[in-house]
């Protein structure tokens, strides 16, 4: 990215003109430590900026393990996490979870093993998309 390779030798000329603690050397520090990560993004369009979707998803299972430990047995537990995990892959791909384990549990007991991946929430979204369009 020839903006990036103009800017990492400003960016150390910089950093050696400045005291350590001052804030601008401190942030061209964090620019220059984040300089790999930060050369895959723009030169990738599937990374994303931030990970606050990752985020948001860890504080919605925080927020639920308090819930969690009245799930009453092991099994339970385990049932909570895969329900949990699939919910959440909904919302990640924009599928209503509701209509997708409507649609899940009635269907799945007919769908042969060699068809299971068919009802992965990214591949019921294509199938759903097609049928519409």
């Amino acid at each position: 990215m020839p903006v990036l390779d103009a800017l990492h030798p400003k960016f150390l000329a910089w950093r050696d003109r400045l005291l350590p603690k001052h804030p601008v050397a401190q942030a061209i520090g964090y620019a220059l430590n984040q300089w790999t990560p930060l050369n895959v993004f723009v030169t990738d369009a599937a990374v994303a900026l931030d990970n606050n979707a990752a985020e948001r998803e860890m504080k919605r299972q925080a927020i639920n393990r308090k819930n969690s430990l009245f799930v009453g047995n092991p099994r339970g537990g385990r049932t909570a996490a895969i329900l949990s995990s699939i919910t959440s892959t909904c919302r990640r791909h924009g599928i209503d979870p509701q209509l997708y384990l409507t649609q899940l549990l009635a269907n799945l007991p007919s769908t042969p093993l060699s068809q299971l991946d068919a009802w992965l929430p990214d591949q019921w979204k294509q199938r759903q998309s097609s049928l519409l369009a």
